[in-house]
């Protein structure tokens, strides 16, 4: 039985999103991604920025090859909503996003990072989302699961943090525990973007959790 929705929270540096752009070139701007449209000849993003002049934000977008169109929808409260119709070579996280039929709820960036909210239709999914920013060589940091009805309230994971959670998936669908092992932990660690030491300790634990309850369902 497939499982249910589930929302989570990621992160990722700021220079793998196609939008990071503005971010280098104007590092104290505001950036919300509201929408990401897909499109059978292209992508429509729609987002607010703020802390920069329309016209410069108009002629960063349009000079990189990935715009087709570029439209200042409205202003509000020194806010633009711009619109862009992005080729279909877009970058390696927006077409896992589609791909995976990820809904944007929330998504900020900042200079160092982009912050995301996302809703996958099920945990298969997000596993096929993780696995194609793996592919894609995007540092993908996963800081919590949600109940999809409630986004405040945690998905239940037993005791698993959404951290050990994301480790010991991770290393299932890259092959770990194959004999022989298709990926290393120090690669497993690269991939999450922490340290070997990290990932050596969140996997004990990750590890020592599940066989704890597992043992815990056996009679006496």
């Amino acid at each position: 039985m497939e499982s249910m929705a589930v929302i989570t929270d990621i992160e990722i540096p700021a220079d793998e999103f196609a939008l990071g752009r503005l971010l280098e070139e104007y590092p104290d701007i505001d950036i919300e991604l509201v929408r990401v449209i897909p499109l059978r000849e292209g992508i429509i993003p729609l987002f607010w920025v703020e802390g920069a002049d329309p016209d410069d934000i108009e002629a960063t977008i349009r000079g990189d090859p990935l715009t087709e169109e570029i439209e200042l929808l409205t202003e509000a409260d020194g806010r633009y909503l711009f619109e862009i119709r992005w080729s279909t070579d877009i970058d390696a996280l927006v077409k896992p996003m589609i791909e995976s039929h990820a809904e944007v709820l929330i998504a900020n960036g900042s200079a160092e990072q982009w912050t995301f909210r996302l809703q996958f239709p099920n945990r298969s999914m997000l596993a096929d989302f993780r696995q194609k920013c793996q592919e894609n060589k995007i540092q993908f940091n996963l800081q919590a699961l949600y109940n999809p009805t409630i986004p405040g309230e945690p998905v239940e994971e037993g005791d698993l943090s959404p951290q050990q959670y994301d480790l010991l998936a991770t290393a299932y669908n890259n092959g770990y525990w194959h004999v022989p092992r298709d990926i290393e932990l120090g690669e497993l660690a690269d991939l999450i973007g922490i340290s070997s030491n990290a990932a050596s300790q969140r996997m004990r634990r990750g590890l020592d959790t599940i066989v704890g309850q597992e043992i815990a369902r056996k009679p006496d």
